[in-house]
C-alpha cells in the first residue's frame, strides 16, 4: 500500500508547535512523520532546532497510528552508532511497528559546530556503512565485540529490544548510497525536485540493483520520497511560502561547506522567489497539484513525505487532508 506522510519542518518551529502540527497530521489522516535531527537550522533569523530523540518520544506518546522516523539522523559524529542503536530500539519498544531509523551521511552545518572535523565524502560514507553495519549487529546479536575503522564496542548488549523490528532506511542523493540502502537497509529516502533523470535512471537503478546484491527486489523496499509542496488557493502565497526555505534552492557549490547558518541564511535571502520556489510544487489548482505529485508515484515511489514550506501548517494539513490525500489515495489505488 502506498503511504503519505508529512513532514514535521524541525527548523521552521518551536519543539510544542511541531508536535502540536503533527499530532494533527494523524487526524487528518497522513500515515507518517518524519523529522530531520539538526543541531542546527538553515536560518538563523527564525530558526529551530529541536532534538529528534526526545521529540519522537513524546510524537508516539501523542498518536495512535502514524509510522514516526528521521529523515535524516548522522550516526557517525554527533552520536555513537552504540547509542543510536539503544535510542531507538527503547522507541521500538514503546510503539511496536511505529518506529523507524533514517541515517545519513551528514552536513557540515549540523556537524562542525559540535567540534567535528569534517571529512571529505569518502570518509562519510565509510563512516555511515560502518555505523549501519554496527547497529543492525546491536539490534539482532546478544553481545557485540566490534573492531572497525571508525567505531569500537565491547561485549555490548541493547537488553530491550522491540519483539517488531525497527525500520532502518538510509537517505541517499547518489548512486553509491542508495546502492548500499538497497542492500543493507529497509527503506531508501531522497527529496524531490532534482529532475526526473535522477529518479529514473541513477536512484531507482541503484535502488534495485543493491537490493538484488542481498536477494531482494525493488518491491522489498520502501521508496521514500520528501515532496516539497507549496499549495495554496492564492498562486501568490503559495510562491511567497517558500522564501523561508531559500537554502534548498542553492546549488551545491553555493552552500558546500557553509557550517553558519547566519551565513546560509544570507545567501539564501540573496535569491528570487522564481528560484527558491524551483525545488518546489508550487500550485493553486488541486488537479495540477496532484496531477504533478502523481509523476513520483509513476516513477515508482511508494511513500510519498509531503514537506510544506509556509507559516500555516494548520491550513496546509487541513487542505491535503480534504483535498489532496483523497485522490491521491484513489490514483494509488489504495
Amino acid at each position: 500500500m502506498t503511504k503519505f506522510g508529512y513532514k514535521a519542518s524541525a527548523e521552521q518551529f518551536a519543539p510544542r508547535e511541531l508536535l502540536d502540527y503533527s499530532v494533527q497530521a494523524e487526524k487528518h489522516g497522513f500515515d507518517s512523520v518524519f523529522i530531520s535531527d539538526h543541531l542546527q537550522p538553515w536560518r538563523h533569523t527564525g530558526g529551530h532546532a529541536p532534538a529528534a530523540l526526545p521529540w519522537l518520544g513524546a510524537l508516539l506518546a501523542s498518536t495512535e497510528r502514524v509510522i514516526v522516523g528521521t529523515s535524516v539522523l548522522t550516526p557517525s559524529f554527533r552520536y555513537n552508532p552504540v547509542v543510536v542503536a539503544q535510542a531507538f530500539a527503547t522507541l521500538g519498544c514503546l510503539a511496536p511497528g511505529r518506529v523507524v531509523l533514517g541515517l545519513g551521511s551528514g552536513e557540515s552545518l549540523n556537524e562542525v559546530p559540535a567540534g567535528t572535523v569534517w571529512p571529505e565524502p569518502k570518509e562519510r560514507f565509510a563512516r555511515l556503512k560502518e555505523s549501519i553495519t554496527l547497529i543492525k549487529r546491536l539490534w539482532t546479536e546478544e553481545r557485540v565485540t566490534f573492531d572497525g575503522a571508525f567505531y569500537r564496542c565491547d561485549r555490548a548488549t541493547i537488553y530491550d529490544l522491540p519483539e517488531i523490528p525497527v525500520g532502518l532506511y538510509v537517505a541517499g542523493a547518489g548512486p553509491a548510497t542508495t546502492r548500499m540502502a538497497g542492500r543493507l537497509a529497509d527503506g531508501h529516502i531522497c527529496t524531490s525536485g532534482k529532475g526526473r533523470e535522477l529518479y529514473a535512471d541513477v536512484l531507482l537503478p541503484a535502488l534495485a540493483e543493491g537490493a538484488a546484491q542481498s536477494g531482494r527486489t525493488l518491491q522489498d523496499v520502501d521508496r521514500m520520497i520528501e515532496v516539497k509542496v507549496s499549495f495554496d488557493p492564492d498562486r501568490k502565497q503559495a510562491l511567497e511560502n517558500t522564501h523561508y526555505w531559500g537554502a534548498l534552492a542553492l546549488t551545491p557549490d553555493e552552500k558546500t561547506g557553509v557550517d553558519d547558518p547566519i551565513e546560509m541564511e544570507r545567501r539564501a535571502d540573496a535569491l528570487s522567489v522564481e528560484r527558491t520556489a524551483s525545488r518546489w510544487i508550487v500550485s493553486s489548482d488541486v488537479d495540477e497539484h496532484v496531477e504533478r505529485i502523481t509523476e513520483y508515484l509513476d516513477l515508482g515511489f511508494n511513500h510519498l513525505v509531503f514537506h510544506a514550506p509556509g507559516p500555516d501548517q494548520q491550513r496546509f494539513l487541513e487542505l491535503y487532508g480534504q483535498e489532496i490525500l483523497p485522490r491521491l489515495r484513489a490514483v494509488a489505488g489504495n
